[in-house]
């Protein structure tokens, strides 16, 4: 597994020599740590893989589970990249026959960073995805920032999309729809300044995470007492922890504009409006979540067509990971039941 390298510099004894006036210090020896501290390795997916574009841009992904069974699209949350999918889903995927393949957005990873104007425009390189992935039609799940994505492929692509799970999925927060309040609803607020800012932000991101990389455990565990107590014990289970750590790692390796990017476009109007949506949507959220209030969450969910909205009690927004085999579960049911003529 890729891992960031920490690197420390051990003086040598008599780490100085003199050359007349002059002092030189002596090589330093270098210790090399090549995993983060405390932090277990995190298994590999099936597959990784990079997609070319008609346009050049390439679309990284990483595949799981049954490499012939229907496809689920999971689009990782913010920040996140092709590996964050949690053991339960990942086991989920093997034992229900399904090819699970998370896709890195733009700007992480193996994806090439890209400006789109509006959220729903990612809605035709998921086409162009499926297609080369050999499916016509296809599930999508989508968890907390990667759901308005999903939502937008349900839009953009209702023939070929059978249906969405979300898992924390934020919420509107511009437009005609607009629900979201307090820290989500500032990427809307300050939306304009996210855009001219998006390449130095970007860039300040990565070169943090790489540098505190190798300290990702102190880091997770300190996150995770600020956390309400359904995050806590997510983050402390060590495999979940290990998958966050892998997928940071290796999703930072050379960019992180991704995050910023989803901000961009779901602080503006999404391209569609939530009553459009005209497929099957399941939605698993916590009543403790404190980036979407279930109330927000339950607002949303009221406008779409087809939904059924899973609270989960005790449960704050990453505690949905908890979800992930029953999320592929409902999803599985869903394709296998007859279709309506």
């Amino acid at each position: 597994m890729p891992f960031s390298t920490l690197l420390i510099a051990v003086p040598r004894q008599s780490s100085v020599r003199s050359i007349g006036p002059f002092s030189i210090p002596q090589p330093v020896r270098i210790l090399v740590l090549t995993r983060p501290l405390c932090v277990e390795p995190s298994p590999s997916p099936r597959l990784e893989a990079v997609m070319t574009l008609n346009d050049g841009r390439h679309l990284g992904y990483a595949e799981f589970g049954d490499p012939d069974g229907p496809l689920v699209l999971w689009f990782h949350g913010s920040p996140g990249a092709r590996r964050q999918v949690p053991p339960a889903g990942r086991r989920a995927a093997k034992d229900l026959g399904l090819r699970l393949v998370c896709v890195e957005r733009p700007g992480v990873g193996s994806s090439t960073d890209h400006a789109y104007e509006r959220l729903s425009d990612w809605a035709a390189d998921i086409a162009l995805l499926a297609d080369h992935l050999g499916h016509e039609r296809f599930m999508i799940v989508g968890l907390s920032g990667g759901g308005p994505y999903a939502l937008a492929c349900a839009y953009e692509l209702p023939s070929r999309v059978v249906a969405v799970g979300l898992l924390g999925s934020l919420v509107p927060t511009a437009g005609e729809d607009a629900i979201a309040e307090g820290l989500v609803a500032l990427s809307q607020r300050f939306n304009r300044l996210l855009r001219l800012s998006r390449r130095p932000i970007g860039l300040g991101m990565w070169a943090f995470i790489r540098a505190v990389n190798p300290l990702s455990h102190l880091f997770v565990q300190g996150f995770a007492r600020m956390m309400p107590e359904g995050d806590r014990r997510v983050l402390g289970d060590p495999a979940v922890e290990a998958m966050f750590v892998d997928d940071l790692t290796s999703g930072s390796k050379r960019q992180f504009y991704a995050f910023i990017n989803d901000f961009i476009l779901i602080g503006q109007p999404w391209g569609f409006l939530l009553e459009d949506v005209d497929v099957p949507v399941r939605w698993w959220h916590g009543d403790s979540d404190p980036f979407v209030p279930l109330e927000q969450a339950q607002r949303a969910a009221a406008l779409l067509r087809d939904v059924e909205l899973i609270v989960r009690r005790g449960e704050s927004h990453l505690g949905d990971f908890a979800a992930a085999d029953e999320v592929l579960d409902v999803l599985a049911k869903i394709w296998h039941s007859p279709r309506p003529s």
